[in-house]
């Protein structure tokens, strides 16, 4: 047969196949999730999410030597306080368990990447990422709060904030605080497109952050919405985002596609607890290659435009790269 054009030259050898690659990773580009729990000493097991852990804050530079081990130089921290109450106040006192955290780690590894979440749920006794009115989330006292963390998450040595609570405005208050504060090189990662999602579940259990009653549908992203994303996003970029974020991440690549086809800002994913959780189970139960599927399912999510992942699997996939399974 007489064919000018043979596409599978170009997938004779892994050689060529690896060459021609349009989509290529880097551990740079990973980021991994740190619970740090104040009133834990040493480590404890998630069991919502087989594989990761609970850290104390004697122990919270182990989760980063175990990161840097595999080649993973960033990642994001989530806080479990000793204490809740109505305000999450103890979300921006000078010794919290994030402002603590960071401390810890930027003393002994100075170099290595911190970014902050910053959000009231886990420090809420409701579990609400606000203030309430009643059993409403009052928007703009909201501000306030986040403001006041995402100065005291700055202080203490974050390299980035990463607002996650929904509210409207949040990326403007946060930058204005931080830079009437003196913080106007520390980065803001917004959670611009968050959806009400329901893979959020391990998560919730992992930090305590449930709510007490009803739902997030009031300030998280509506499922059904493509074009609001676009928005959201438009309105964090002229707030002054530094960052964008798509989460969760593979029920929403075309999502990611869009955000990374008009903004010019570089574009964060998150592959949530429930992605992973999903994985694990479906390894355990022998239905699928764990490594395999963790893998490709990383790659869609790059191929859809992300420019870095948040992910619970990211030494995993640093050491993926590196031996030539992805990459």
């Amino acid at each position: 047969m007489e064919l000018t054009n043979r596409p599978r030259r170009l997938r004779r050898t892994e050689e060529i196949r690896r060459l021609c690659r349009e989509t290529r990773l880097s551990p740079d580009a990973l980021i991994y999730p740190i619970f740090v729990d104040e009133a834990l000493s040493g480590v404890r097991p998630i069991p919502s999410l087989p594989g990761q852990n609970h850290y104390g804050l004697d122990s919270v530079c182990q989760a980063v030597e175990e990161c840097l081990a595999h080649g993973v130089s960033r990642c994001i921290l989530f806080g479990l306080p000793a204490h809740k109450d109505a305000c999450g106040s103890s979300a921006w006192v000078e010794r919290g368990v994030i402002q603590e955290a960071v401390r810890a780690i930027k003393a002994k590894y100075p170099a290595f990447c911190v970014i902050t979440d910053v959000c009231m749920c886990e420090y809420t006794d409701h579990g609400h990422c606000g203030i309430l009115c009643g059993h409403d989330v009052d928007n703009d006292q909201t501000l306030d709060i986040l403001s006041r963390i995402a100065v005291s998450h700055a202080a203490a040595g974050a390299d980035m904030v990463a607002p996650s609570d929904m509210m409207d405005g949040h990326v403007a208050a946060l930058r204005r605080a931080l830079d009437e504060n003196g913080y106007q090189n520390t980065a803001i990662m917004a959670y611009s497109a968050k959806y009400a999602s329901a893979f959020y579940g391990p998560f919730r259990e992992a930090a305590g952050s449930a709510p007490a009653f009803g739902d997030r549908k009031s300030y998280q992203m509506d499922p059904h919405n493509r074009k609001e994303a676009l928005r959201e996003c438009a309105l964090d970029a002229a707030e002054g985002a530094d960052i964008l974020m798509v989460k969760p991440a593979l029920s929403y690549l075309d999502v990611i596609r869009e955000c990374a086809d008009t903004f010019d800002l570089p574009l964060c994913a998150y592959s949530v607890s429930g992605e992973y959780a999903m994985i694990k189970s479906a390894a355990a139960a022998g239905l699928v290659d764990e490594r395999r599927i963790l893998c490709e399912t990383a790659l869609s999510v790059f191929r859809a435009g992300a420019n870095m992942l948040i992910t619970y699997y990211a030494k995993e996939l640093a050491d993926a790269i590196r031996q030539g399974e992805i990459g």
